[in-house]
């Protein structure tokens, strides 16, 4: 029996296919139970601490509530409170949280912060975002394609834009679970080398098509799902002229682009979204189309499945 009891989450490319699918039944059954009223109170006595280096809506919400919801109870830290590396380093205050709650959820700005944290922890450690992955948003979108589509393997999303750390978690869980996967972006912002290569090696045992390219037409054509984020992500604001020049008008998700993919297809924001820059309001309010706010829920009920999971 698969057992995630006392892991990392620090990235969807630790897990095999079977550990995804057990994280994403979880989480289902989790919303079915909140939908229906029914006690899930499985984490009584358990405490997270939450340390934030960036500001956050969706993710301190979706942990402090999911954690309440479990039975449980969140600390937030934020930037004033922790200094995380600079009062004093890393690995002491990892273990000095260790001593004091189950597990630790962390959104850093440098990867290394978190992987850091998991190094010296004596208690699971959460990878609440980085400036190279998010694996907490991709599980959350992964449970939202399944539930919009009723299936995974096989399906196609698109990514359009900046090939950054949102992109590089799809990247690891389509190429896991068999989602051929398409990301538009200029060559300059492409996904780094080394998370392309991790996820065409999965896609070699999953049957994934895995494709980088230039041209967003491309990238959609066809698509089930077409995704985008922000052109300017917390921490690249010097870069923000250059890159609306880069990539307005041409990467823009649009009526013009979306036609291109398929009629049924569904459009994906992790929010927030900078209306009329990666995506139109047209798109975004679609009613027929847009699942961002189903995608935003479902971050509560993919990380209650990671918190009990790992927790437990």
């Amino acid at each position: 029996m698969v057992s995630l009891k006392g892991k990392n989450f620090l990235t969807l490319q630790d897990f095999s296919p079977e550990e995804l699918h057990l994280l994403l039944e979880t989480a289902k059954d989790f919303k079915r139970k909140l939908k229906r009223g029914e006690p899930h109170e499985i984490l009584k006595g358990k405490s997270l601490a939450m340390v934030f280096q960036k500001p956050s809506l969706r993710t301190r919400v979706s942990f402090e509530v999911g954690m309440q919801q479990l039975g449980g109870h969140a600390i937030y830290l934020g930037p004033s409170d922790i200094k995380l590396g600079k009062r004093e380093t890393i690995g002491d205050g990892a273990r000095t949280l260790s001593r004091y709650v189950d597990g630790i959820m962390a959104r850093v700005f440098a990867h290394s912060d978190v992987e850091e944290l998991a190094e010296y922890a004596t208690v699971p450690v959460i990878n609440g975002l980085s400036d190279l992955l998010h694996p907490c948003q991709g599980l959350g979108d992964l449970l939202t394609v399944w539930e919009k589509k009723g299936k995974l393997k096989g399906l196609k999303l698109a990514f359009i834009g900046d090939g950054n750390n949102v992109c590089n978690s799809l990247l690891f869980g389509c190429s896991k679970l068999g989602i051929n996967i398409s990301v538009g972006c200029p060559k300059k912002y492409e996904p780094p080398k080394e998370i392309v290569e991790k996820a065409l090696e999965n896609a070699e045992k999953s049957g994934a098509k895995i494709e980088v390219l230039t041209s967003p037409e491309d990238a959609v054509r066809e698509a089930d799902v077409i995704y985008t984020d922000v052109f300017v992500s917390m921490g690249f604001e010097k870069e923000r002229e250059e890159r609306i020049k880069l990539f307005l008008p041409k990467y823009q998700v649009n009526e013009e682009l979306a036609a291109f993919a398929k009629k049924e297809y569904i459009f994906m924001h992790d929010l927030p979204a900078h209306r009329e820059e990666e995506v139109t309001s047209e798109i975004i309010d679609d009613p027929k189309h847009s699942v961002v706010w189903d995608q935003a829920e479902n971050r509560l009920h993919a990380q209650k499945a990671i918190l009990a999971l790992i927790l437990q």
